[in-house]
């Protein structure tokens, strides 16, 4: 049956375009007519359904009502930083925590605006291609991630703005901005603030935890960047934790869901749940019997889709049982529709411009430029003694080593898209200097051991029934049960797919198994060592035997096994894949360990001009419930910020060689690094910095751009200057709190020039409720062009009540050129003058605010570097 939607595009596109300006009449049903408002097509459109079409509406994977010609349409999807897991080429921007590095606004409503663009391409060819109903296509985001980073151990925090409230709502609401556009009328893709509210690791507990914060904590920390995002940006959707608050699931939380949200901050828009939450009421916290009640009582509390379980199919029972009314379910599947209402996805394409985006956006020349802008952006000069910084691109040799070196995995970071190129810090620093440098390279160790897999090429060594290579069956389930989709030869087991992407045929990477069957013949007697990596679950079969088991697996992971050989006898491996959603791989390589010899690796080295290491760790170590066996690591956080002592050693090494050394950190998280901060004389912290990082990171070793990225979070000393993670008290947390030394600050970062603060102005009085104007003028004193990014702190003592150290007001980062001077102005809101009491109530309260305004926090070394300048304003 013809959809009413497939309808009105074809209609169009043959020129009907009377659809515009059609009477009343011509509509079947008034929902269809889009010279109505909305709530009046929605109101009639809800009207019209049965109780069991509205429960099915409520879960993300909403099906088609084709008697009405409703399409179906999947809520899930994401673009953290750029759209991510679709199965077509994307641009990738940098990590969101590298973003927020970036401490601009602008540029990140502009990756905002792009990703949306490129979303509405995939989306219009989805429906072009009739995929509506498929997952990653849709219009609807969940991002951004808005948690605050209140403790660099959790793997999930490279997925948000940093650790300070002030920098996470202001970069969030220019996201929502960018993402949802500014047409009156339709948006141009729907952004989606998660994990409210107060969510942020341990991992591993998610599904159980209870925070119970301060009401001091939840105003002061935890909340302002929800509340800028709803009140302010009119963030279209909101997604509720999976812990629990308070003793209550965050879906269906009194004081988060229906006092906050619904009531105080009035929200309109729609709620899903994190996706498996609901199962969590009933299956992990305990608080509900089942899946009926629990799915009453989140919805109930205004959470409107059930993501990722089916625990809502029992919302028909529960209004049977008189737990919930349908009235009730009415309310939340009227937001859903008027979601999909204002995204155009019921009217003439014609009528929506974002509708009219052609897939030429996607990976267009302005969106790549963009990425390595940002990237470039996104770079923080931790350190630069002496000078060591920029390189000489005329250099006769340079040494490139390390785990993160040639790493395609580490710079997309986490819920990332698949562009066409990815440029590596290795490839990028090829690419950078003259034909006269020789680069040479060495992985030499892992993140966190001396010992390589050295792979060798064993494709000759493979082959099935006589043939070359491998057998390879996909089948249309997880199970590999029934008849085989597809049976193929393969040269090896080497694949990566996006969900949704084809794997063979007409079947796509979603909820399939896989197969691989071949000999191997072993060249010589002795062993070699079989690894193999994938994500989902898999095992390895060895003339048999299981060798290796990791199917209950479903993150990232590679385990290895050793197989005595006799030169020339055949072994039989049967690998088995199974992939469940998002992306699928599966790789099967062969090789021996050996471990490094780090004196005989320094010697090697030792006649180079420069040594660049890229370390640090990577998606494949932190990020969302992982299985990871390193030590350091655990279930996607890390049991220690230290640096692994492996990359340490190596550098101690490196050191002995006498010639410079240089640490470039990609990392999505803060790293303690003493000993490098004390030895090493150049450290770039490069994060996760998105397919351009590597040009973006040679750049700037080279000197073709200045570096300006400042700290969103505190790289602390070390584990002993963090409290216990599972702890919610900002107590001793981030800069706001702490109240050791750091040993680099929030909002650090050097640059190849150096800049002036002066001519301060604040007035010596100011109204209670009324904005603050400040103003300073900023110098570039250096011998070179650059960006500064201007920061506004501002510390109040109060007598009875609890206050920051300091905290962030304001920031803008500007571009000098050398010798120039600009006046950079602020206004401060009456808001950001507040204290909050211990009840959580914001209020104004007459009293003194010292304003410092400089490069970064201030301190005795910036003031003396005439970095910073304070004034004090009396509050009256």
């Amino acid at each position: 049956m013809k959809t009413i939607f497939t309808f009105l595009i074809v209609a169009v596109l043959a020129g009907a375009v009377s659809f515009i300006s059609a009477k009343e009449e011509q509509y079947t049903y008034p929902f269809q007519n889009p010279s109505l408002t909305i709530e009046v097509r929605v109101n009639d459109l809800v009207s019209r359904l049965t109780l069991e079409e509205k429960v099915a509406q409520m879960l993300n994977s909403a099906p088609a009502i084709e008697r009405l010609g409703i399409p179906s349409y999947d809520w899930w999807n994401e673009v953290l930083h750029g759209v991510a897991r679709t199965p077509y080429k994307v641009t990738v921007y940098p990590q969101a925590i590298g973003m927020a590095a970036t401490f601009d606004t602008t540029s990140l409503e502009v990756m905002a605006d792009y990703s949306a663009l490129e979303g509405r391409a995939i989306y219009n060819k989805a429906i072009a291609e009739g995929k509506s109903g498929q997952r990653y296509v849709g219009l609807t985001y969940w991002t951004p991630n808005i948690n605050i980073f209140r403790d660099p151990r959790w793997g999930r925090g490279q997925e948000t703005y940093g650790e300070d409230p002030f920098l996470t709502a202001m970069l969030g609401r220019a996201f929502v901005r960018g993402l949802q556009g500014d047409d009156p009328k339709y948006l141009k893709a729907a952004a989606c603030a998660k994990h409210y509210a107060v969510h942020s690791g341990p991992e591993p507990e998610r599904h159980v935890f209870n925070a119970v914060p301060s009401d001091y904590d939840l105003w002061d920390t935890y909340l302002p960047a929800f509340e800028e995002l709803v009140v302010n940006a009119k963030v279209a959707g909101v997604m509720c934790a999976y812990n629990a608050f308070k003793g209550q699931p965050c879906c269906g939380s009194d004081q988060l869901m229906n006092d906050i949200l619904r009531n105080q901050w009035k929200f309109t828009g729609y709620v899903t749940s994190d996706c498996w939450a609901i199962d969590d009421f009933f299956k992990n916290h305990k608080t509900h019997p089942d899946a009926a009640s629990a799915s009453a009582d989140a919805v109930m509390h205004g959470t409107d889709i059930d993501c990722g379980t089916d625990a809502y199919k029992a919302l028909v029972q529960a209004v049977k049982n008189g737990q919930i009314t349908e009235r009730m379910i009415d309310v939340s599947v009227k937001r859903l529709f008027t979601i999909r209402f204002r995204l155009g996805m019921f009217d003439p394409v014609a009528m929506v411009k974002y509708a009219q985006t052609p897939v030429s956006v996607l990976e267009s020349a302005p969106h790549k430029a963009h990425s390595l802008k940002m990237a470039q952006q996104s770079m923080v000069l931790l350190k630069n003694e002496k000078n060591t910084l920029p390189l000489r691109k005329n250099l006769k040799k340079i040494a490139v080593v390390g785990p993160n070196a040639d790493n395609a995995i580490a710079v997309l970071g986490n819920y990332n898209g698949t562009p066409s190129e990815i440029v590596t810090a290795l490839e990028g620093i090829k690419r950078k200097v003259g034909p006269g440098t020789q680069v040479v390279y060495e992985q030499a160790i892992t993140f966190t051991k001396d010992t390589l897999l050295a792979y060798t090429n064993i494709i000759p060594q493979l082959s099935f029934n006589g043939k070359p290579g491998v057998q390879a069956e996909y089948f249309n389930n997880k199970e590999l049960t029934g008849q085989p989709v597809a049976v193929r030869q393969e040269n090896n087991v080497d694949h990566n797919w996006q969900e949704g992407e084809t794997v063979v045929g007409a079947m796509k990477a979603y909820n399939f198994s896989a197969r691989y069957t071949t000999d191997f013949t072993a060249n010589e007697t002795g062993s070699i060592t079989f690894e193999v990596e994938g994500d989902d679950g898999y095992r390895l079969l060895v003339d048999g035997k299981e060798q290796l088991n990791a199917w209950s697996r479903n993150r990232w992971g590679a385990k290895n096994f050793k197989l005595a050989t006799e030169k020339g006898k055949k072994y039989r491996l049967v690998l088995e894949y199974y992939q469940a959603e998002g992306k699928a791989s599966i790789q099967l390589r062969a090789g021996n360990f050996a471990k490094t010899n780090f004196k005989a690796l320094a010697r090697r080295v030792k006649d180079a001009d420069a040594i660049i290491f890229v370390g640090g760790i990577s998606p494949q170590l932190e990020g969302e419930e992982m299985p990871v066996d390193e030590p350091g690591f655990n279930g996607g956080d890390r049991t220690s910020i230290l640096l692994p002592k492996v990359q340490t050693d190596l550098m101690n090494a490196l050191k002995s060689t006498g010639k410079p050394v240089v640490f470039v950190m990609m990392t999505g998280s803060a790293i303690a690094i003493p000993w490098e901060a004390e030895n090493v004389p150049a450290i770039v912290n490069a994060w996760y910095a998105g397919q351009s990082a590597g040009t973006a990171i040679a750049d700037v070793l080279f000197g073709d751009h200045n570096p300006a990225g400042r700290l969103p979070v505190t790289f602390y000393r070390s584990d002993n200057d963090l409290p216990p993670f599972g702890d919610y008290s900002m107590e001793n947390r981030t800069y706001r709190y702490f109240k050791g030394q750091p040993l680099y600050g929030f909002g650090h970062g050097l640059s190849y020039t150096t800049f002036a603060y002066d001519q301060l102005s604040v007035p010596a009085n100011a109204q209670l409720h009324a904005p603050v104007p400040v103003s300073v003028r900023v110098t570039n004193t250096g011998k070179m062009d650059g960006e500064e990014v201007v920061q506004l702190y501002i510390s109040q003592q109060v007598p009875g009540f609890k206050t920051p150290i300091r905290a962030m007001k304001g920031f803008q980062r500007i571009s000098l050129k050398k010798g120039e001077s600009k006046v950079v102005k602020f206004k401060l809101r009456p808001q950001d003058l507040t204290v909050i009491d211990k009840d959580g109530s914001a209020e104004y309260v007459p009293g003194t605010v010292t304003i410092s305004v400089g490069g970064g926090q201030p301190d005795a070394q910036t003031k003396k570097a005439r970095k910073t300048v304070e004034g004090v304003v009396a509050l009256k």
